[in-house]
């Protein structure tokens, strides 16, 4: 887990860096095992299904990093084959970026939070745009009213699991109304039971 990641990320700055540190033996010993990719678990997987937005970083035609945010409804970052993930993009703004970043460099990163369990996990990979269209029926959810014009398809390099420090749990309106509806129900017992005593008292 993590040593292809690892050796792709690391440079001689970081490495020397950690060597001041102390921290080198151990990464040293994590990249020798580094592989063609790090292969996505079912760990990954289900993480990966779970949610309903992510961060993706590419790389201009300048050389700067650009992120972007992407949301849909969860699972929207779908699991195609092995180590290849795809998801739809939608008709926006019409500014093409991560596009037009794409075709002239194809390395790009994935960050994903899950932020009540504090968990986040990083992705690096390889990533093309397509226009196919029986590539976007594949991956275009249901009833999603948005008009696709074509599927980002990456293919997963490297991955890593970040620590959990610093990591502020937040929650959405769906998992808030979830936690609640136990109490919402109970609530609405005890009224209900409040009215036939009082129903029997009259």
């Amino acid at each position: 887990m993590a040593q292809t990641y690892l050796h792709l990320m690391f440079g001689p700055g970081a490495r020397a860096l950690q060597a001041a540190a102390g921290s080198r033996t151990v990464y040293a010993r994590m990249e020798s095992q580094a592989g063609a990719f790090d292969a996505l678990t079912a760990r990954e997987l289900d993480f990966i299904a779970a949610r309903d937005s992510f961060y993706i970083a590419s790389v201009t035609e300048g050389g700067w990093p650009y992120v972007q945010h992407r949301g849909g409804a969860a699972g929207f970052l779908r699991h195609i084959a092995d180590n290849r993930l795809g998801f739809v993009d939608y008709r926006g703004n019409r500014q093409y970026l991560s596009t037009a970043n794409l075709a002239a460099d194809d390395r790009v990163s994935l960050f994903l939070m899950d932020y009540p369990a504090r968990r986040r996990l990083k992705l690096i990979g390889r990533a093309r745009a397509s226009g196919d269209p029986t590539e976007i029926a594949a991956l275009i959810p249901s009833g999603y009213d948005a008009v696709p014009e074509r599927v980002f398809l990456i293919d997963i390099v490297g991955f890593d699991w970040n620590c959990p420090q610093h990591i502020i749990p937040r929650f959405t309106e769906a998992e808030i109304a979830a936690a609640h509806q136990p109490l919402i129900d109970e609530l609405a017992r005890l009224r209900a039971r409040i009215s036939e005593l009082e129903g029997a008292r009259s």
